[in-house]
Order: structure tokens, then C-alpha cells, then sequence
């Protein structure tokens, strides 16, 4: 007998609407995990969102965590011959200062060649070697090849030798090339004292070099020297243009001579200070923005079934709701042992319907100019375990840590969604095992139908048949 391939053809049930309309019931057993998949991991990606945004006011945090920035001065000076950087703690007061040298970089120059790639050396010679010496003990040696032995040749084994000289080479007419050498840094010591080729006396003899001789090959086009200049009538001598050791926590930087002596002036720079508070406020009041984003709650009509979908996605969490709070509680250094000890009294206060903080610029400055380590012993505190920024450092640090709350929250959501899978998978399995089944003993019993059919309309025409012959003999 024929299988019946498609159900309800043999029994005339329409055995392929109640098949899927059995599937379809049983599948709406699925969509509250699906619900439930969907919602954490809207968590998921929200404790992400949570993780960067208090990444980020810990940056600022970190910035405004310095007690450095209380103590910044900021340097002037009455000529361009020389400027200056602070750094640290520096006693405000002004510096007369003169330069009378600067420091610069000794150049040697050889004598004019016909060709920059010609090979140069004695071309009899299996190896040469040259080698450079400086004033301060250093030297290197450099072998050279044959091919080497060019200026471009020799420019680029020097240079790649790390010798302590750079390598040019300068064109100073049609066919007419020079190889230049130029100490790395300034100052006397950072001078050349020998230049020496061994085992290629023609390569000796044109870039050959020895400060003590009367006469070289090689000449000294410019002079290494060291700056020189005179800082309150005290005389100071540098091999660089960069001086930062010889005034604490002020760096000079040379650029030209002085025809009389010039003021530097150091003095005190409540901006930098306040700079960092206000980024800091900022920073803060974005994160109550990401907060509330995270939180956000949209009230729906009595009866409805469920919450709005604009709702955020850790509405009600205790983690995030326990870092606001205690976020809150930090802003004010009741330990601090100078006047302050709220925010408020910088003018720092805070929104009582938003919770976010709002700067009073006049009165931050008059606190930073009036009193900046008082500001900074109530922000900073000692760096360890007083100071708002202090104490919010080291819960940020807790908190972003990976046994943090945060991560902690994390994994407990991605567990949840692990065990949500495995459940969906294994129902979605059993429902699909079942409506196979179903669909077995549907396809059974259409074919026991088809086949109760076929033998019913096989008697019946047996028996129609069998009566009209009994009718035809009865006639006769």
C-alpha cells in the first residue's frame, strides 16, 4: 500500500493544522525564557556600559587625585632668548638670568669628493674597519665592505651604527660632495676626538681625524661647546640647551643669547588646579547622566502586564544603586584637617533634584588662590587614605577590580544567561522530539484510515455488486 505523503489525505482529517497547532502551543512554553534571555542580556551589555563609564570619571579622577596640581606654579619670562617649565612644588620668586653661550653640536666636514657612490677605499683591501671615538670614553667600531666605502655608503653604515654622530652628506656644487658628521647630542664631552680606518690607508686618509693633531683630513666646521650662562650671578655650564638639574623643579630651555641680564618670574597657578576640579565635576555629572540612563523608569497605566520597554536595563540593580549611594556619601572629607571639608564651601554644590554637582567659579578661585593647601588637603587628603579623590580611587579601584562588584554582577548575569540557554535548548529538544512523535503516529494512523477506507469501498462494492446480481437472477 502507498505511504501517504501528506497528512489527512487518508483519513480526511486535517491532521496538518492540528499538528502545528499542537507545535505552536507547546513552543508558547519558550517565549518567557526568550523574555528572560532578552532582558539580561540587556544587562549584560548594560554592565558593560556601567564598567566604561566609571572607567572614564576615573580617569578624571585619577588627573584631579594630585596633590601636585595645588602647588603648580607657572613661569614667565621677560625675553625670548629662554623659556621655562615647572614641575612639582616650587617656591614662587623671580630668577636674573643671562646667557652667554649656548650649547651646540661639534660637525665635521671632509673634503670635497667627485661622487657620492664611488667606492673610495683601496679596493686591494679584504676588510677595513672604522672606528669613532668621543670625549666621554665611548667608541664604536664599524665594519665596512667594499661597497661600503662611498660617501652614501659610509653615511649609511654610520648612521645605522648608532656611533654617536649623525651622517649627511652635503652637495656643494655640480659633482662636487662633502660627507658631513655631526655629534648626536650638544655639549664638549659629546665631541669626536678620532676618527681611524684600519686595514684601508686611502679611506685613512679621507675621513681620517684626531682632535690633538695640528691638521686632519676631516675638518671641524663647527665647534662643540657647552651653554653657558649666569642664574643670579651664580655661573652655570651645560652640555645641553635643556637645563633641568640646575634649579629644582624648574626646567630652562635655551634658545639665543642675552645682551643683559633677563627676569624669570615664578608664580603661583590656581589653574591648573581648577581646570582639573571643573573636568572632574563634569565628569561626575556625566556619570550620573549614564546612571540615570541605566536606571531610567517610565511609569505604565494600572493593570498593564508589563513595564514600559524605554525602561534602562538595570532599573532596580543593587550594584549600581550601592556605587551611586556611595559615590554620594564621598564627597565630603570630614577627616580633612583644614577648614574645608565639603565640597560646598569651594563653591561645589550639589542639585538636590539631580543630584548633580554645579561649580560657583568665583568662589573655587577665591578658595584656590586663598588657601590651595587647605583645597587640596580636603580633595587629596595624605594620598592614601583621607581626601575625597583619594577615598573614590579606592573604591573605583575595588569596584573595576576583576573580584569586583562589578564584574562579580557580570558574571553572576552571564551564569543566568548560560543556564537560560542550556533550558531553552533543552524544552526547544522536547518539543521538537514530540512533535516528531505526534507526527509519526499522525502519518499511522492517516495510513490505517487510507487503508480502512480502501476496504470499506471494497465491500461496499462487493455488497453493491452482490445485490444487483441477486436482483438481475430474481428477474429471470
Amino acid at each position: 500500500m502507498a505511504s501517504i505523503s501528506t497528512l489527512g489525505i487518508g483519513s480526511g482529517l486535517d491532521l496538518s493544522t492540528i499538528l502545528d497547532n499542537l507545535e505552536t502551543a507547546e513552543k508558547a512554553s519558550l517565549t518567557p525564557i526568550s523574555t528572560q534571555q532578552t532582558a539580561y542580556t540587556a544587562k549584560l551589555s548594560a554592565y558593560g556600559t556601567l564598567k566604561s563609564a566609571l572607567t572614564t570619571f576615573q580617569t578624571a579622577n585619577t588627573t584631579l587625585n594630585n596633590a601636585d596640581l595645588f602647588t603648580a606654579t607657572s613661569a614667565t619670562s621677560s625675553t625670548s632668548a629662554f623659556s621655562a617649565t615647572t614641575s612639582g612644588s616650587v617656591v614662587a620668586g623671580k630668577y636674573t638670568i643671562s646667557v652667554t653661550q649656548l650649547a651646540q653640536a661639534q660637525t665635521l666636514t671632509s673634503a670635497v669628493q667627485t661622487s657620492n657612490t664611488t667606492a673610495l677605499g683601496d679596493t686591494s683591501a679584504s676588510s677595513r674597519t672604522m672606528t669613532i671615538a668621543l670625549k666621554d670614553g665611548s667608541s664604536k667600531d664599524i665594519t665596512l665592505t667594499s661597497d661600503q666605502t662611498s660617501l652614501t655608503g659610509m653615511r649609511d653604515a654610520i648612521n645605522s651604527a648608532d656611533a654617536g654622530v649623525t651622517a649627511t652628506i652635503i652637495k656643494v656644487g655640480d659633482g662636487s660632495y662633502r660627507l658631513s658628521l655631526t655629534s648626536s647630542e650638544t655639549g664638549s664631552d659629546n665631541a669626536v676626538t678620532s676618527i681611524s680606518v684600519s686595514g684601508d690607508d686611502t679611506l685613512q686618509g679621507i675621513v681620517g681625524y684626531d682632535a690633538s693633531a695640528s691638521s686632519n683630513v676631516m675638518t671641524e666646521s663647527v665647534a662643540a661647546q657647552n651653554a653657558k650662562l649666569t642664574v643670579n650671578n651664580v655661573e652655570i655650564e651645560n652640555s645641553s640647551n635643556t637645563i633641568d638639574d640646575a634649579l629644582e623643579g624648574i626646567t630652562l630651555n635655551l634658545n639665543d643669547t642675552t645682551t643683559s641680564n633677563q627676569t624669570l618670574t615664578i608664580a603661583k597657578d590656581t589653574t591648573k588646579a581648577e581646570s582639573a576640579i571643573k573636568s572632574w565635576v563634569d565628569a561626575y555629572n556625566t556619570l550620573l547622566d549614564q546612571f540615570d540612563t541605566l536606571t531610567k523608569y517610565t511609569a505604565v497605566d494600572v493593570g498593564a502586564d508589563s513595564q514600559d520597554s524605554s525602561n534602562g536595563a538595570l532599573l532596580g540593580d543593587s550594584t549600581l544603586r550601592s556605587i551611586q549611594t556611595q559615590l554620594k556619601s564621598m564627597l565630603t572629607n570630614a577627616q580633612s584637617s583644614s577648614t574645608y571639608k565639603t565640597l560646598a564651601q569651594i563653591g561645589i554644590t550639589t542639585d538636590p533634584s539631580t543630584g548633580q554637582l554645579e561649580t560657583d567659579d568665583d568662589k573655587l578661585e577665591t578658595a584656590l588662590s586663598s588657601d590651595p593647601d587647605g583645597v587640596k588637603e580636603m580633595i587629596v587628603g595624605d594620598g592614601k587614605t583621607t581626601g575625597i579623590t583619594t577615598t573614590i580611587a579606592t573604591n573605583l579601584t575595588s569596584w573595576l577590580s576583576s573580584t569586583g562588584i562589578v564584574q562579580a554582577a557580570t558574571d553572576g548575569v552571564s551564569k543566568t544567561l548560560n543556564d537560560l540557554t542550556d533550558q531553552y535548548n533543552t524544552m526547544s529538544t522536547r518539543i521538537d522530539n514530540m512533535v516528531a512523535r505526534y507526527k509519526t503516529q499522525f502519518t499511522a494512523l492517516d495510513v490505517l484510515m487510507s487503508s480502512l477506507n480502501q476496504t470499506s469501498s471494497y465491500l461496499t462494492q462487493q455488497f453493491d455488486t452482490s445485490s444487483s446480481s441477486t436482483s438481475t437472477t430474481s428477474s429471470s
